[in-house]
């Protein structure tokens, strides 16, 4: 009898405070990762608030990249303040709470986000933004010995250290080799960028004096792709434009090459072949956060989060926009025009879902206007079968993306 009365006890608690977080979730709309969507809708919910209830934002940094500024910034085109939006800023603009912690998981009967060192936090819709996820684990030794593009806080990181390496070596070296698995707008832009800073690192420490001729090591780059051709979603001529630049820039191209596995300095292919490599950047074969999996939520086979055209996953209290989004009825690119294209919608169907409202449809462009950097100051314009370059492409998309920068950052 006593034990019957002790669980009974505990079923009420546990009732009542099931209950009590379902009430505190009323009106609380979670924002899920600071990508591009949620930046949209933080600046849409602070220009227009939502008619009741709240907002929290939740992120494992403090500060969100622009992936678009980012070559430029390797490059050293511009400084990090240039090209990273201040999170707890824009939250306070959009009245959100701000909460700096890592997301685990979403607990769907009770309605809770999950978090790392954050007790859970109720929600009565939520928003999923986090971007893709680096899916190395079927190239063995990837894991340890590459350093991947997303997320991009931890390349960064990495990002600084082969800097201060270059700054640093003043005995003699030998080459240092650098090797970009992937071959897409994004691999081909950063392979670009990183070339072109390296370079210029070395030279200018020549110039100065700090260190002769002889104990300069030079910057080996090869790119390797699985396609036939670089960048396969653009067209020929945009190919043709890239192919060129590389190669008369020195670096070593690997078309129709599957990496397998990597280990402490190199990296093998699928036929066999062994490269030199002192590191390896990849910007390939990205998917959905782990834990996703552990949602229920509708996935797709990289583990995205598949949402109608109302940006509304399988459960009609969660929704997701940008990269981590699978659209049902069209497959889309993973480039950050469609994600800040996508918050303004989202943040109008969010406002729709919690005030009864029928959703409205996000429709995404047939063709979009890619400008991709060389590296140095020039650029390539690229959208469906047009495309061309020049100095002025370069300026065209500095233009755009300060002005991106301008209009994100709270007044």
């Amino acid at each position: 009898m006593q034990d019957r009365a002790f669980f009974g006890e505990l079923l009420l608690a546990m009732t009542a405070s099931d209950s009590a977080a379902l009430r505190g979730a009323r009106g609380h709309v979670v924002l899920i990762g600071g990508g591009h969507s949620h930046v949209g809708v933080l600046r849409e919910l602070a220009l227009r608030p939502l008619p009741h209830g709240r907002l929290t934002l939740i992120c494992n940094g403090v500060d969100t990249p622009y992936s678009g500024m980012l070559p430029g910034y390797v490059a050293g085109h511009y400084r990090f303040e240039d090209v990273h939006l201040d999170l707890p800023k824009l939250a306070a603009w959009a009245k959100a709470d701000f909460i700096c912690d890592e997301v685990v998981g979403i607990d769907r009967v009770h309605r809770q986000v999950l978090c790392r060192h954050h007790p859970p936090v109720p929600y009565e819709l939520c928003s999923i933004n986090t971007g893709a996820a680096p899916q190395m684990g079927a190239v063995a030794g990837a894991d340890a010995h590459a350093i991947a593009v997303k997320p991009i806080p931890q390349f960064h990181a990495h990002w600084l250290r082969v800097l201060a390496r270059v700054r640093q070596d003043t005995a003699p070296l030998p080459p240092l080799r650098i090797a970009v698995v992937g071959g897409g707008a994004g691999g081909v832009e950063l392979c670009l960028a990183l070339q072109y800073r390296l370079l210029n690192e070395r030279k200018e420490w020549q110039r100065q004096g700090q260190r002769t001729a002889q104990g300069s090591a030079s910057v080996q780059f090869q790119l390797f792709s699985r396609d036939a051709h670089l960048l396969p979603t653009h067209n020929p001529k945009v190919r043709d434009i890239f192919t060129r630049t590389l190669r008369e820039r020195g670096v070593q191209l690997h078309l129709n090459t599957e990496i397998v596995a990597v280990t402490h300095g190199q990296i093998q292919t699928a036929t066999g072949e062994c490269h030199a490599a002192d590191e390896v950047m990849w910007v390939t074969q990205a998917g959905g956060a782990a834990w996703l999996r552990d949602t229920g939520l509708d996935l797709d086979a990289q583990g995205f989060v598949c949402v109608n055209d109302g940006l509304q996953s399988s459960d009609p209290a969660i929704f997701a926009a940008g990269d981590v989004a699978s659209l049902r009825s069209r497959r889309l690119e993973k480039a950050g025009v469609f994600a800040v294209r996508m918050g303004p919608p989202l943040a109008e169907n969010l406002r729709r879902q919690l005030t009864g409202l029928p959703l409205k449809p996000y429709r995404p462009q047939r063709h979009w206007l890619s400008l991709i950097s060389t590296g140095d100051r020039y650029a390539v314009a690229s959208r469906g079968a047009w495309g061309c370059e020049g100095a002025w492409v370069w300026r065209w998309k500095d233009h755009i993306d300060r002005r991106f920068m301008r209009r994100f950052s709270p007044p």
